[in-house]
């Protein structure tokens, strides 16, 4: 059974429809990568599996339970953890103090401080910092931390490697990897880098204009179908 699944989800900016009619789902220990040109609707479909931004239409459900009408922290103490774009951290907080809030606001479960910094091990001489005086990888880093603490059974993740180095990346998508071999999480990424979504990913979806108009295997996907999804080049369903 899917951890989770989105079924026919509309989503609107007033008049704007930014999602239209997407349907996807994701298994444990499976990482979709999602990705599109900006506009595409990514982060504003990430919004709304969390609970920020609510539903014109469709439905999210979470381990077999319909989830649409539960607000964002009522999906947090389910199971459904954000690292939204821009990290978005209390920026007067210490490092410690943005992870343990996130602690005390999700489910009971593993993934505790020590384990976390067990995971992030570039946090540890960082937890009495300040976010505020943090580079933007080690902010991504505490961004992605806080989402574990809270013991999520998804974690999703938007835009992670947008706006750093290129050795910040690394270090950063070197932790995912350690993440993902656990196999006990469901992980939905939003990644600029095409390379890197394939490689990393157990599936892809390309978005164009709120629609999912390229899906599959990445291993199955060709560079170029990608790219032609990417830029609308071709139909939906074409490849």
């Amino acid at each position: 059974m899917s951890v989770l699944e989105a079924r026919a989800a509309v989503a609107r900016h007033g008049l704007l429809t930014a999602v239209r009619e997407v349907s996807l789902a994701v298994a444990k220990g499976e990482v979709l990568a999602v990705v599109g040109a900006n506009g595409a609707g990514k982060t504003t479909l990430f919004r709304a599996l969390a609970g920020v931004h609510p539903l014109s239409s469709g439905a999210v459900w979470l381990d077999g339970e319909d989830v649409t009408g539960l607000p964002a922290h009522m999906r947090l103490r389910r199971g459904i953890a954000m690292s939204p774009e821009g990290r978005r951290l209390f920026p007067d907080m210490t490092v410690r103090e943005n992870l343990m809030i996130a602690g005390e606001n999700g489910r009971k479960g593993a993934w505790t401080l020590d384990r976390v910094l067990v995971a992030f091990p570039q946090l540890v001489p960082l937890t009495g910092s300040l976010a505020t005086h943090l580079s933007g990888g080690q902010r991504q880093a505490v961004a992605i931390a806080r989402a574990l603490m809270s013991n999520p059974k998804l974690l999703l993740l938007d835009e992670v490697s947008l706006g750093l180095s290129p050795a910040a990346i690394e270090g950063l998508y070197a932790n995912l990897a350690a993440l993902r071999a656990e196999r006990d999480l469901a992980i939905i990424l939003v990644e600029q880098d095409l390379d890197r979504a394939v490689s990393f990913s157990d599936r892809l979806i390309c978005m164009l204009e709120g629609r999912i108009a390229l899906e599959g295997r990445s291993s199955d996907l060709s560079r170029a179908a990608i790219t032609e999804a990417y830029f609308g080049l071709t139909s939906p369903g074409e490849h």
